[in-house]
């Protein structure tokens, strides 16, 4: 299987996870307003698993290291299933209340505020459990990246409050989904062997666990999904029906955004071994200052803010490039 051999790489390839975990979410504006996000999510869903496969059957099959990704999935214990699938179900869960507040508050709010929250709690779970990077510049920028968070809610609170909207419920929804989000990588980290080239027996190389990941987000789905098109937060019920009025561009659209996604969550876990999973983790949630810049420059999501929010959104960009930087240099 293809295995990175250095930490410049490693950090290369979690530059690429940021850039796919702050993007994917463009794909959801893209199919439209009256494409609900419960609808889309099936779509993402089977974007994420195909894409797995693909790259467990090329990348994770090629070379001399490690394991094939079929020998990988045989030889895997139950309790590294257990732990892989459990990632799998906790992501889900996190990411749809992420996408359903993208709904209602926009990219610039809802990944600033719910996957930084995710960074924060993610960096310090990942660290705790694998102890790989300077813990004083780690954390400085984890600080850092939390002051940016709360200057992003500041902003949205005077845009909703313009809007005459309920702030709450949009913060709400990204930071349970933050919270949540930040305990999916340890999961999948914990299932895999952090020696690619000899690895472990009974766990997972990074392109089974991944696999095994996306099961536990397919099988999930019908449960968290489904219940969230019989309950929706905004609008009527929906019907199974309803997903195949969709036109096919549209279910290609959500497919394409699984497969950015899950390009951003298999790169981010072949970079663990160097990088370690804390920096590794954190760096591909930097991914919430790409969102941010779609969000406030290409979708121009506060156009209308009030005076004094460019100065807020300002400092949180700020606040986040210097955050990310420590994030960077703490495993160099």
């Amino acid at each position: 299987m293809y295995i990175i051999e250095s930490y410049n790489i490693a950090v290369a390839f979690c530059i690429i996870t940021m850039l796919c975990w702050g993007s994917w979410a463009n794909t959801q504006k893209l199919a439209g307003k009256e494409w609900r996000f419960e609808l889309f999510y099936w779509d993402y869903v089977i974007g994420i698993v195909l894409l797995s496969l693909i790259f467990g059957f090329t990348l994770g099959s090629t070379g001399t290291d490690g394991r094939t990704f079929v020998e990988d999935l045989f030889q895997a214990d139950s309790g590294s299933y257990s732990l892989a699938l459990l990632g799998g179900v906790v992501f889900n869960l996190a990411n749809i209340l992420i996408v359903a507040a993208i709904s209602y508050a926009g990219m610039s709010v809802a990944f600033p505020v719910g996957i930084g929250l995710a960074l924060v709690l993610g960096v310090v779970v990942n660290y705790v459990s694998t102890q790989k990077g300077d813990p004083i510049l780690l954390f400085s920028g984890v600080i850092l990246v939390v002051l940016a968070i709360v200057l992003d809610a500041l902003a949205y609170r005077k845009l909703a409050q313009k809007n005459h909207r309920n702030a709450k419920t949009g913060l709400i929804l990204a930071l349970v989904g933050g919270f949540l989000m930040s305990f999916f990588y340890f999961f999948v980290a914990k299932s895999m062997s952090l020696d690619f080239s000899n690895p472990e027996s009974g766990k997972f190389t990074p392109y089974g666990a991944v696999f095994v990941f996306t099961i536990g987000v397919l099988v999930s789905n019908f449960i968290f999904n489904t219940i969230m098109m019989k309950r929706p937060i905004e609008g009527p019920k929906l019907a199974a029906s309803d997903y195949f009025r969709g036109k096919l561009p549209v279910h290609l659209v959500g497919v394409l955004g699984g497969v950015i996604w899950c390009v951003g969550m298999s790169f981010s876990i072949i970079a663990a071994e160097k990088a370690g999973p804390a920096i590794s983790y954190g760096l591909g949630q930097g991914a919430t200052m790409v969102a941010a810049f779609w969000g406030v420059f290409i979708w121009r999501e506060f156009k209308n803010a009030p005076k004094g929010t460019n100065l807020l959104l300002t400092g949180m960009f700020f606040l986040f490039i210097i955050g990310l930087g420590m994030i960077v240099y703490a495993g160099v």
